[in-house]
């Protein structure tokens, strides 16, 4: 192993009532892993009890502050964990994550469009699933135009709500429309390596969109989408040859909201196997 480069750039806390294990113990398994630190990025509030049983609630937000300081003094070191959010986007709620994403120091702010949630169902969804992809992928844009956000998360999470209909030549259109609007932007997007355990075993996004990203110039940051300490950098290497395969040479990550690019060929060579 060579010296550590890599974050684990999406994980969570217990606070969002559907992870389990402590910060603490995710920075174990990160530095065990090889890596250089650890960006905690838990469930956003939102108003108005909105998806509330998959998120921290509002009076919560100090709390999880504190407790991600609390894991950062702790490893100081040894392991560099960052705070961070994983922020929904939902149209009418900018001002509201406006305001939020300013109340703390956040290192990186992960933007997700989540169409699983009752909320995304009641306003968009329609018998014809092909066209709930497409309010997908249009949104997925909008969610980078606002300029709230360093990445956007798993970003073809469509296909796993969708899946009997998910057929991506039919609307590969409209997502290098999307992806087109998004370069325009200079955001990042996520490879999210949970993808593998999903109805549609692929990480996400897909090869093909990752190639068309890679057209684009798009920067691409890598998570495990972690809920439970074992799942830190799960699948890391798979994901970074992935990367080289479509195109990349660099991945990157986010510190003080800035991107850090690293070749992919040192990052493969830091981790623990």
């Amino acid at each position: 192993m060579s010296h550590r480069i890599l974050f684990e750039s999406h994980s969570h806390t217990p606070l969002c009532n559907h992870a389990e294990g402590d910060p603490t113990e995710y920075a174990a398994v990160a530095f065990e892993r090889g890596l250089r630190g650890l960006i905690i990025t838990c469930h956003n509030p939102m108003p108005n009890g909105f998806s509330h049983h998959v998120r921290m609630r509002e009076d919560q937000l100090d709390s999880y502050v504190d407790l991600v300081a609390k894991t950062r003094e702790k490893w100081l070191g040894r392991l560099d964990v960052r705070l961070g959010l994983e922020a929904d986007y939902f149209e009418g709620s900018e001002a509201y994550l406006e305001n939020q994403l300013a109340s703390a120091d956040f290192h990186f702010v992960l933007g997700s469009v989540h169409p699983q949630i009752s909320e995304f169902r009641t306003k968009y969804w329609q018998p014809n699933e092909t066209e709930v992809q497409r309010t997908y992928f249009r949104l997925l844009a909008q969610s980078a135009e606002t300029g709230l956000f360093d990445s956007l998360a798993h970003p073809d999470l469509i296909k796993n709500v969708t899946s009997k209909a998910w057929q991506p030549d039919a609307i590969m259109d409209d997502i290098r429309f999307a992806l087109d609007r998004i370069a325009r932007t200079g955001v990042a997007m996520e490879l999210n390596t949970s993808g593998i355990n999903k109805t549609i075993a692929e990480m996400n996004p897909f090869p093909a969109m990752l190639r068309e990203m890679q057209v684009r110039n798009i920067p691409v940051t890598l998570g495990a989408d972690a809920h439970e300490p074992g799942r830190v950098a799960d699948g890391y290497q798979t994901a970074l040859k992935l990367l080289a395969e479509c195109g990349y040479s660099e991945v990157c990550f986010f510190l003080n909201r800035k991107p850090q690019a690293v070749l992919i060929d040192e990052a493969i060579a830091s981790l623990c196997d």
